[in-house]
């Protein structure tokens, strides 16, 4: 038993976990959070990366007085092998949720589709125009299946690199082919990946880690970025719209359901669904006023950013969430979704129902989604949550009052707009703004919630330092949620914590300095927008030369692992609030840590301390604005006539 117990203001941030967590104590149920007090001398050898349970002549675990395992395999491949399975394992879990939404689209374009079907048209042609696909004299279905058709060779291919790279700045291209880790087929890398960490296959553990940054390549240029376009051509391009978010957006007299997981097809018919008179009716005969559907994680996400759906919270608050008694059903479907849901639901009325066949969890009611009938199979959900409704026990029920109004669906092209208007749209005035040092950088801060610190702390605590500084903030995930739940997300927020430069931009055009950019899979987003800073031009023709860092501060899934390479094989460093499990080969961590800014452009940095990292990411910002030759605030010159006469007003023209 752990020596002493924290306190919930230990655990949490917010406010309303912090009370929510209280409830729980004195409910005597267990969550997360105390299950981490239980694991606080976790296993050294798998922090350090150094046991190998690959065959079974062992396990064997790396010491001083045992450097090789029965194989021979030293620290460096022992480590190497499973962080490469780390990042397949991230790989497979993004791109698996891009796969279904492409054979999606390809029901859809063969009128199979049921109550799918194409939302933005707009997205199909510029997708198609990006693919280099006819469109014109072509129908969208026609459009449609030939893009579906591609994307599925993307992860079919076994020789030719993706064509999805070549959205990317040319001389990343380069420097991908240059370095042998431009992928094939996304399908190809896992399975190519999984060979490779065998017993008995690649012992080079630099071998093996650039194979790491090859199949993340295979995720972040492949299967998300696919998973974010086709999700936008299905359902629409996220615009900005208003919403609220923590725990207090439950409703006391209102059937309660939450969307948990990640994937968008059951979520985008069940935000229809709760709008029909059929529902709305069936929900006041059982006395309710009303039905409130909301999300946690990135589902939340998913349907906040099309439909303006209130987040109840992010990862480490699904638990908490079932623990104010007021949740009638939590769907869930993939990635993140707590196995110990259904034993906490047993001590309210909350049923856990799982939809997807690969996902079930004991304990919860498993109804397999339809996509045929999607709209009477989310009908039939929501009336089985106001069915149980009647269960809920008064005596159980505490819903905290604290939610925060937030702004979010920043696409690409919601930006572009909102910096250039509809006419203009462009990202010129962020260059120009960070040229003129009125934006120092952008930092993307993505990632999930971790036990293992503070609640949205040091998410929070490095946001209000940077934005302070005159960085713009992009969001996705759980991160995103954080901020929201803060209040951050929001214009007013310039205003009042903005540093002036930043706020001027922000005031212009009317946005928050912190820009929510969608979930988890959309950190392909991120990347998109700082290529289309490269394209604007006048800050480097690749990424590595944009005054930009990635974050993940509270970062626990393999998925972030697959993140955090993507994005250093793109040029862009990462600060990690955590370490990888590679403290047992000095070989790895170097590599990873240094050599590959040789290699790409980027590397990775560990800061365990919000302010520590602050300080790590205004020097590499500010090390980028040097290297451009932007680091001097530009002088304004006022022309007289005789300096007017000098400029080639015909070539202004021309």
């Amino acid at each position: 038993m752990p020596k002493e117990v924290k306190k919930a203001e230990d655990r949490a941030w917010d406010s309303a976990s912090i009370e929510t967590l209280i409830k729980a104590a004195q409910e005597n149920v267990d969550t997360c959070f105390t299950r981490m007090d239980t694991q606080q001398h976790q296993c050294k050898f798998g922090t350090n990366g150094i046991c190998c349970r690959i065959c079974h002549m062992g396990p064997c675990r790396i010491t001083s007085k045992a450097p090789r395992g029965v194989c021979g395999a030293d620290a460096d491949t022992i480590v190497a092998r499973n962080f490469l399975r780390e990042v397949v394992g991230g790989a497979a879990a993004h791109s698996d949720h891009g796969r279904h939404l492409v054979l999606l689209l390809k029901k859809v374009a063969e009128g199979k589709g049921g109550d799918y079907q194409i939302r933005d048209e707009k997205a199909l042609r510029s997708a198609a125009r990006m693919y280099k696909i006819e469109e014109n004299g072509r129908s969208r279905e026609e459009i449609a299946l030939e893009l579906s058709g591609l994307f599925l060779k993307e992860f079919t291919e076994q020789e030719e690199s993706l064509k999805t790279l070549s959205l990317s700045p040319v001389k990343q291209q380069s420097i991908w082919q240059n370095q042998g880790v431009s992928p094939a087929g996304i399908d190809r890398m896992v399975v190519e990946s999984m060979h490779r960490t065998h017993m008995g296959v690649d012992h080079d553990y630099r071998n093996l880690l650039l194979q790491s940054f090859r199949t993340a390549l295979s995720d972040g240029w492949g299967g998300s970025r696919i998973a974010t376009i086709v999700s936008d051509i299905l359902f629409g391009t996220p615009t900005p719209v208003r919403s609220n978010a923590n725990l207090g957006v439950l409703g006391k007299d209102t059937v309660n359901i939450l969307v948990h997981g990640h994937e968008p097809e059951l979520s985008e018919m069940l935000a229809v669904a709760v709008q029909t008179p059929e529902i709305t009716d069936y929900a006041k005969k059982a006395g309710a006023t009303g039905i409130t559907l909301a999300g946690i994680c990135c589902t939340a996400n998913e349907i906040l950013m099309r439909h303006g759906i209130p987040v109840a919270g992010n990862f480490l608050q699904q638990e908490l969430a079932v623990v104010t008694g007021a949740v009638e059903m939590m769907l869930i479907d993939v990635q993140c979704c707590m196995p110990s849901l259904p034993d906490l639901a047993a001590a309210y009325h909350t049923e856990i129902v799982s939809t997807t066949d690969i996902a079930k969890t004991r304990g919860a009611t498993h109804l397999s989604f339809d996509e045929e009938d999607a709209l009477n199979y989310a009908k039939n959900l929501i009336k089985r949550a106001i069915d149980n409704y009647k269960n809920r026990n008064p005596q159980k029920v505490a819903i905290p009052s604290t939610s925060k109004p937030m702004v979010a669906g920043f696409s690409v092209d919601a930006i572009k707009y909102m910096l250039g208007g509809n006419f203009r749209a462009s990202f010129r005035p962020l260059n120009d703004a960070i040229i003129q040092n009125r934006i120092k950088g952008v930092v993307g801060i993505v990632g999930c919630n971790n036990p293992k610190s503070k609640l949205d702390d040091y998410i929070n605590r490095l946001t209000q330092k940077l934005i302070k500084e005159n960085v713009l903030v992009l969001k996705t995930g759980c991160a995103a949620i954080a901020s929201a739940k803060e209040g951050m997300l929001t214009p007013e927020t310039a205003l009042e914590q903005a540093g002036k430069g930043l706020r001027e931009v922000c005031e212009a055009v009317g946005m928050p300095p912190i820009l929510h950019m969608g979930s988890c899979v959309d950190n392909s987003r991120i990347l998109e927008a700082a290529t289309e800073v490269v394209f604007e031009g006048g800050l480097g023709d690749d990424l590595s030369q944009i005054p930009a860092v990635g974050v993940a501060p509270e970062w626990m899934s393999e998925k972030a692992v697959s993140i955090g390479c993507y994005f250093v094989a793109s040029g862009i460093d990462v600060i990690l609030g955590y370490p990888f499990h590679i403290g047992g080969s000095e070989n790895v961590t170097q590599f990873l840590n240094e050599k590959t800014k040789d290699i790409f452009g980027g590397s990775f940095h560990v800061c365990e301390d919000p302010q520590l990292a602050y300080q790590k990411i205004i020097k590499l910002l500010d090390q980028k604005r040097k290297n451009l030759g932007i680091d001097k605030k530009a002088e304004r010159k006022l022309y007289d006539m005789k300096d007017r006469r000098k400029l080639d007003v015909k070539a202004h023209l021309q």
